[in-house]
């Protein structure tokens, strides 16, 4: 059995979340105290009762999932990983799981590039929609036919891609890909584009902060979102890192490549179990 971690992105947050690591994991309560410091809110009395609306907005759920999975991975008995990957978001609680972030560098990253993420959203009216039992192909083909801006964001299984760009982009996408015949194409309740070049503002404010944070030489390799394959340099893992938030994240290829190479069983940290279920219709 070879063995990697995985950590989950938006859209995996519930109330509740973590409550049971809080009680229950020794060491848990100091990094929910660190993130209540560090972050200027309790985050987890929101975490923990809500109210859900608040939980939703992205300026919480960011650091509210990496929170979930980090606590997960750092106070778990055994976890000495040979291999990690993290789903956009969750890029991060891997590199913090594999040394290359501390917990508290982590943190920062991630309420900056949600902060910056939810300024670019306001900024233009965009969002996403998932496009389900249509092949890679036929989705990217589909996509370049529209004039607006709408491109794949989010390859996530086989037969399922998330698409992100204007609004009248998706709008139009939809129409399309429900005569070409998808199964299901709907609007995701998102108010962004995200994982497209309409996040290049966040991309920028991002790199300024990583500018400022110390990198280490991870303790494994990390398969990271935008090359789909291992990556051990610092400099590769900077550049990947910024590159996420306008590049898709190539979940589904990242699968394949880390079964290629021998990983033949996957453990979810973090909230849900969303990752898992995707990585099963992966062969």
């Amino acid at each position: 059995m070879k063995k990697a971690y995985v950590f989950p992105g938006q859209g995996s947050q519930f109330v509740g979340m973590a409550k049971d690591l809080y009680d229950e994991r020794s060491g848990a309560k100091a990094y929910f105290e660190q993130a209540k410091e560090i972050l200027g809110f309790d985050i987890a009395k929101i975490m923990f009762e809500g109210p859900e609306e608040e939980l939703l907005q992205t300026s919480v759920t960011q650091p509210a999932i990496f929170l979930h999975a980090v606590v997960d991975a750092l106070t778990k008995e055994e976890f000495d990983p040979l291999a990690v990957a993290g789903h956009s978001l969750g890029e991060f609680s891997a590199l913090v799981a594999s040394k290359v972030l501390s917990f508290e560098d982590g943190l920062r990253l991630v309420q900056v590039r949600a902060n910056a993420m939810q300024k670019a959203c306001d900024h233009q009216k965009s969002g996403m929609a998932a496009i389900i039992g249509m092949t890679d192909e036929k989705v990217e083909q589909i996509c370049a036919s529209i004039d607006e801006l709408v491109i794949p964001a989010n390859y996530n299984t086989i037969g399922q891609v998330v698409i992100s760009g204007t609004e009248a982009g998706i709008d139009l996408a939809i129409e399309k890909f429900k005569e070409a015949g998808a199964r299901m194409a709907i609007k995701l309740k998102v108010n962004g584009a995200f994982h497209s070049p309409l996040m290049k503002s966040a991309e920028d404010e991002l790199a300024a902060k990583i500018n400022e944070i110390e990198f280490h030489k991870p303790i494994c390799p990390i398969y990271q979102n935008v090359v789909a394959r291992p990556v051990l340099e610092l400099s590769d893992i900077k550049e990947n890192l910024l590159r996420q938030l306008t590049a898709p994240v190539r979940w589904t290829q990242t699968i394949v490549q880390m079964k290629a190479d021998g990983f033949d069983t996957f453990e979810e940290l973090g909230p849900g179990k969303v990752l898992s279920g995707l990585i099963k219709k992966i062969n």
